[in-house]
């Protein structure tokens, strides 16, 4: 990231990089079930992996990741949170470097080709879940409203909204437009 060895650079490096290069400090380490499988001692942590806790006041607690946040290198975890003065709970932020991966959600194709995983190693759970294309969603819920013609625009002036209120040329329909008002007609 930054060849200085100084810790004061390192510092403001990681206070000031780009999220693209915040994502690549986001990892944490793998399972040793899973760094025999795959070859790789850390990969990238996103929502829906299963990760292990293994510092802090969480430790030992395992759930599903429900945030990412590069923006303040933390994550949340189902299971991890804090009781806050008016007894209600709130997740607790972790740095990515206390966890660790137990099971990967590898519904991503770029995802399981970057780790060398298979189509096999989805689990059922996870394909149940990304089953659907997420364009078809979008077609599903909202669908698009029929445009108007040309004439229809133009001669639809009751369902424009008035410029102003006081002005009297405003709450009036024609067809042609009434020049804007002077400054001294305004403000009388």
């Amino acid at each position: 990231m930054v060849s200085s060895i100084q810790p004061r650079k390192q510092r403001k490096a990681l206070h000031n990089a780009p999220l693209h290069q915040r994502g690549k400090q986001m990892h944490a380490h793998l399972s040793e079930e899973l760094l025999v499988k795959y070859g790789k001692r850390s990969f990238p942590v996103r929502v829906n992996d299963t990760v292990r806790v293994v510092r802090g006041k969480g430790a030992g607690t395992t759930g599903k990741v429900l945030g990412v946040d590069r923006t303040r290198y933390a994550i949340t975890v189902e299971g991890v949170s804090v009781a806050k003065a008016d007894g209600t709970e709130k997740p607790k932020p972790l740095h990515p470097s206390d966890v660790v991966l137990t099971r990967l959600d590898l519904t991503d194709k770029l995802r399981r080709e970057k780790l060398g995983a298979s189509e096999a190693d989805v689990s059922p759970e996870d394909k149940q879940r990304g089953a659907q294309p997420k364009k078809a969603k979008a077609a599903e819920e909202k669908p698009k409203p029929a445009q108007a013609t040309p004439a229809e625009r133009t001669s639809s002036c009751a369902t424009r909204p008035a410029r102003r209120a006081s002005s009297s040329a405003s709450a009036t329909c024609s067809s042609t437009r009434s020049p804007a008002p002077t400054r001294s007609a305004a403000w009388a």
